[in-house]
């Protein structure tokens, strides 16, 4: 069996190695560097960047509490940049031998269908080869979105690729978008000293998530010194003396802002052009390719997978397509349980989600329960000084069992994934109640949060 796949991010180099795992022979095509968005100018340097910032932010507001004498306390934000592209390439190099050792051949070059058996691709030097395959997957990933606000065109106004590489660190910058994205960065920014304002057309930050948690980040994004204004519209921006002018309206007028930097970050959309999808008779539907439950285009040796599909634009479900996508090319079908997805965003503090939100099971029709415990009375959250947090079931009243996960606090991220596991298990509240955690520790608030489904939470007191 050969396969040709079509992006080397996290959806294309994984489904590479599970198909050469399985015996298939792979040729991988990337126009850049393999890790694909996620990997180069996404996930990963936004959380390198992220750990530096939060350390040094933390020990600016916290090192005389914690009885440390700290002297001349600064940010070398060249280093910072250099540790972040270090980073980046460790793991880039460490892909690249993943690929090597599977015998995945990788080619450089932008790929295009001039058949439903053959891939042109055409390398930086404007070479061309012809690549012959019994099956195709295309995982050419997303790109940031734009709309159409007067201005965007202006210099000093940013997509998330070039906030990331700042040559220095700005002395104030709006976002425009208070989503994953526009937080994290606010985040980033604010750690560092910048003046952040964030501005959301819709009536919440993070509107994806569960109510209750993102009030924790927003409270602590508020006490950080950003604005935050929601339910509210750019119309213009406009280049100013004193820099750039964001003019904006919501329901109580018209205001307008000035920044440095203005970072436009209102989602992502998937990147499917110039990929001979329409002569070859692909099937989309709004800017997306339109696949079956198994992947699988209206052609049928045609796969796609991750965000060039749509839904959630995460790299964890573009490599659990990756995977399913070749078991089901070899014959073992395989399919995917998107119920276990986990969201998350890496700010201060952390959010992580998985299953239902309050609200969603509500509407679905369920008979809801809830159960919260506060971080403020966790003792490792003490410990750590970071204790506005929360810990939040969602669970089905008639038969007990655990509809969603939500937490907000340190190390959100990393324990989110207990949710996943007692979802994809169909688990009962009791059976998070029955097990043992750990003392002290940040998770044992998930026991805590689930005895509190019952009013038996023991470190709260009784109402």
């Amino acid at each position: 069996m050969k396969i040709a796949i079509l992006g080397g991010g996290p959806g294309g180099y994984v489904c590479a190695i599970r198909a050469a795992q399985l015996g298939a022979e792979v040729i991988l095509i990337e126009k850049d560097n393999v890790g694909g968005t996620c990997l180069n100018t996404g996930c990963i340097p936004t959380k390198a960047l992220l750990h530096t910032t939060e350390i040094y932010n933390h020990l600016k507001e916290e090192a005389s509490e914690l009885g440390l004498i700290l002297e001349n306390l600064g940010l070398k934000w060249d280093v910072v940049q250099n540790r972040k592209e270090m980073v980046v390439q460790q793991l880039v190099d460490g892909v690249k031998v993943l690929l090597e050792s599977n015998k995945v051949e990788v080619i450089k070059g932008e790929g295009k269908f001039i058949s439903k058996n053959k891939i042109e691709v055409i390398s930086s030097n404007k070479e061309k080869r012809l690549v012959s395959f019994d099956k195709a997957v295309i995982a050419t990933g997303s790109k940031p979105a734009r709309v159409p606000i007067p201005g965007l065109d202006l210099d000093g106004v940013l997509t998330s690729t070039e906030a990331l590489s700042l040559d220095k660190i700005p002395k104030s910058i709006c976002i425009i978008g208070g989503g994953v994205i526009g937080v994290e960065f606010a985040n980033i920014y604010s750690n560092a000293g910048t003046k952040v304002t964030i501005v959301e057309m819709l009536p919440e930050i993070v509107a994806n998530m569960d109510e209750e948690i993102v009030t924790c980040l927003k409270e602590q994004l508020i006490e950080s010194g950003i604005d935050i204004y929601t339910s509210t519209r750019v119309r213009e921006i406009k280049m100013e003396s004193d820099g750039l002018n964001v003019l904006m309206e919501n329901s109580e007028g018209e205001k307008s802002i000035n920044a440095e930097k203005i970072l436009l970050s209102i989602g992502r959309k998937p990147a499917i052009e110039g990929l001979g999808l329409e002569d070859l008779g692909i099937e989309t539907e709004k800017g997306c390719i339109k696949v079956d439950k198994s992947m699988r285009t209206n052609i049928d040796n045609i796969y796609a997978i991750g965000d060039c599909t749509g839904g959630a634009l995460l790299a964890h479900v573009a490599s659990s397509h990756g995977i399913a996508v070749a078991e089901n090319i070899m014959g073992n079908f395989e399919a995917i349980d998107y119920k276990t997805t986990p969201y998350c965003i890496y700010t201060k503090p952390e959010l992580a989600g998985v299953g239902l939100t309050e609200k969603q099971a509500t509407l679905k029709g369920y008979n809801v329960k809830t159960g919260k415990f506060p971080l403020y009375a966790n003792g490792k959250s003490i410990i750590n000084g970071m204790v506005n947090g929360l810990v939040k079931f969602v669970i089905d009243e008639d038969t007990d069992e655990i509809l969603g996960l939500h937490i907000a606090g340190t190390n959100a991220t990393e324990l989110i994934g207990i949710g996943a596991l007692a979802i994809r298990l169909e688990s009962t509240i009791e059976e998070i109640i029955t097990t043992i955690h750990a003392h002290p520790t940040i998770g044992e608030s998930i026991h805590e949060a689930a005895e509190s489904v019952y009013g038996k939470a023991i470190h709260l007191p009784r109402v």
